[in-house]
């Protein structure tokens, strides 16, 4: 039976097509996704992301047991910042991309990929029990929280109807504890889409009327509700990584070209011994943007080529809503990765041109 979001009967009464999303059902659009994707990048979306999760550390030991288990360095955060990060086999594969959030010294949150909750908690459980952490407890408490995200240029507008705190003092990738529609609420500033806007985690009894509230505040500058769709292509066209496209158990971080949230020169942590040498090697493969100069929409898994010979895998396609252009992400050989470079993309039984472009493809 498919897990259900608090908010899974409004998604419904407002005429949502809903799928299977890794074992949520879950809303893939309202009025469509190009409508739903441009509102976001002219106005303000809203979108339910209560099915992703979310884990807590707690304890004398935890930035070190966090150090160990991430790539990144935690021990740069301030109380209420946030960190994007990633857990990492010791291959170098990744277990899942995560954000990290500081509460005080010893207490922090993971939020991690839905579909990968109950994985990501059992690999920080074996990477526990194999170290020296003392004090360190570990909890799940994903059903603890429903969490909506609020994107787009009047999305600071919106909330400040809603909250008496100083939205204009949270920073990018920060956070506080605060009220929302008077419900006791996380207010956090990182964002999915390349717009601004702001991630809100609360109590799931709480989220019918903190989303009617939200919806309401938001009526007159054209707020609309956005389903799992729009988010993935407003993401690509700021080439965000998404698990199992970009990221994966085969594919690096360095090849993901987050070279930025690996930090090698950590004296110890999960996956930094192979990533070294992949690095010191050459990393064999690279995440590239393209657009087609040709008619044709890339999808995932359609193979690559230049100069005839097949050089990678498409990870992400579509038609972009904002530029009017099929664009993609592929993973493509490092000598083929140059901006400038042309390329083919397998689009069913036709090679179309499409060439690498410099990303994001959406400036913002």
């Amino acid at each position: 039976m498919l897990k259900k979001t608090p908010l899974n009967a409004v998604h419904r009464q407002a005429g949502a097509r809903m799928v299977d999303f890794g074992g949520w059902d879950m809303p893939v659009q309202y009025r469509g996704v190009i409508e739903e994707h441009l509102a976001v990048r002219n106005a303000a979306g809203l979108f339910d992301v209560s099915h992703m999760g979310e884990i807590k550390v707690n304890g004398p030991g935890a930035l070190a047991f966090i150090q160990e288990l991430t790539t990144n360095d935690a021990s740069s955060l301030e109380n209420g910042q946030v960190q994007y990060s990633a857990l990492c086999y010791p291959h170098g594969g990744v277990v899942d991309d995560v954000t990290l959030y500081r509460f005080v010294d010893e207490h922090y949150l993971f939020c991690v990929n839905a579909a990968n909750t109950d994985k990501d908690f059992a690999w920080m459980e074996e990477v526990l029990a194999d170290g020296d952490f003392p004090g360190v407890s570990l909890h799940n408490v994903s059903d603890d929280f429903a969490q909506l995200a609020l994107q787009g240029p009047a999305a600071e507008t919106i909330l400040a109807r809603l909250t008496d705190s100083s939205l204009a003092q949270v920073g990018y990738y920060r956070f506080y504890e605060g009220l929302v529609a008077g419900v006791p609420t996380i207010i956090s500033r990182t964002g999915y889409t390349g717009e601004d806007g702001f991630e809100l985690y609360f109590a799931p009894d709480d989220a019918e009327s903190v989303w009617a509230a939200l919806m309401a505040a938001g009526a007159d500058d054209g707020l609309v509700p956005v389903g799992l769709g729009a988010r993935d292509t407003l993401r690509l066209e700021m080439k965000y990584a998404l698990y199992g496209h970009e990221l994966s158990t085969e594919i690096s971080p360095l090849e993901a070209g987050l070279g930025w949230i690996t930090k090698l020169d950590k004296p110890s942590f999960v996956g930094r011994e192979a990533l070294l040498k992949q690095k010191q090697a050459g990393v064999p493969r690279r995440l590239i943007g393209f657009a087609m100069t040709e008619p044709g929409i890339p999808r995932a898994d359609y193979p690559v080529f230049a100069e005839g010979r097949q050089v990678g895998v498409v990870t992400s396609g579509t038609m972009s809503p904002s530029l009017r252009v099929g664009i993609g992400l592929a993973l493509v050989e490092t000598a083929c990765a140059a901006i400038g470079t042309p390329l083919q993309i397998g689009v069913r039984a036709r090679k179309v041109g499409a060439v690498i472009v410099k990303t994001p493809f959406v400036k913002k």
